[in-house]
């Protein structure tokens, strides 16, 4: 004790050194704008270069995996090609012209490749940190997807990165309907388990199957009709007994998210102002 204390008394003009530096540091913070500003900019490029080397770490030890699931995808998708091929030429058309099909490009739509680097899955409100932001044309209300199927939407950027709401939010709301029927409803979650969310507002004369699957119906500027969401798990009564809720599980793994792509569509902008215009004049 005799030595701590005597260690104290020795140096205790460097402690009340740097305690008055804290002091002095703290008081410049807080009743300064300017100053309060910057540190707290430097704070967040700091963190987000932390997030993004942990993301980078994390999602290394899901390379194999993922390959995996990708070298899948693609046989499947080339025997659906082969079929599809075969389809077409069985019903009258052309062969050089089904070969053509392929190389027409998507003009509507261009997908920014980015990485997650912070993801949440228990809270109410999860949100998702990518590495990319408007210095590579992501802006808000931008549709986010992953090889699996739809993750969220855009919520705000910097130059340098972007937030997303999750899917697994509760502020969330996708249109999406059941393929090969066209009835739609609203894709909510509701917390808990990370693997599902509900379909609500399905009309009561629907016709649908277990196992049918989700995408998005395309009646929105996010996302284009197509997108994978996932199968009917469960069939329910909304609360008011007057339509059907739906469980459906998803398709994207929420808690093995790494890379996921960010959809741009040229017609966005356009859509969004001419159907404000329009509410603006209800």
């Amino acid at each position: 004790m005799r030595n701590l204390f005597n260690f104290l008394i020795k140096y205790s003009y460097w402690f009340l050194f740097i305690l008055l530096e804290v002091g002095s540091f703290a008081l410049l913070f807080r009743f300064n704008h300017y100053q309060k500003s910057s540190f707290f900019t430097s704070s967040n490029v700091v963190a987000g270069d932390i997030y993004k080397l942990r993301g980078a770490v994390t999602s290394y030890f899901y390379l194999k995996e993922a390959n995996e699931d990708l070298l899948d995808r693609n046989m499947l998708l080339e025997q659906q090609i082969t079929t599809l091929k075969k389809e077409l030429q069985d019903r009258g058309l052309d062969s050089l012209e089904v070969d053509s099909m392929k190389n027409r490009p998507l003009k509507d739509l261009y997908l920014i490749k980015a990485n997650v680097i912070s993801n949440s899955l228990t809270k109410a409100d999860n949100y998702i940190t990518l590495d990319k932001g408007s210095d590579a044309g992501i802006r808000s209300e931008m549709g986010v997807v992953d090889r699996n199927g739809i993750v969220g939407i855009i919520y705000m950027t910097t130059a340098k990165y972007s937030v997303a709401i999750s899917l697994l939010n509760t502020k969330s709301s996708i249109s999406c309907k059941i393929l090969g029927s066209g009835y739609f409803g609203s894709l909510k979650w509701e917390g808990g388990d990370s693997r599902y969310a509900y379909l609500n507002d399905l009309p009561r004369h629907a016709k649908f199957s277990l196992g049918d699957t989700l995408v998005t119906s395309g009646y929105s500027t996010v996302f284009p009709a197509g997108v994978m969401v996932g199968t009917i798990d469960h069939i329910g009564n909304s609360k008011d007994g007057l339509s059907y809720q739906l469980k459906i599980r998803l398709a994207t793994d929420f808690g093995k998210l790494s890379s996921v792509r960010v959809i741009s569509k040229s017609s966005q902008r356009e859509q969004t102002l001419l159907e404000g215009m329009a509410n603006k004049q209800q």
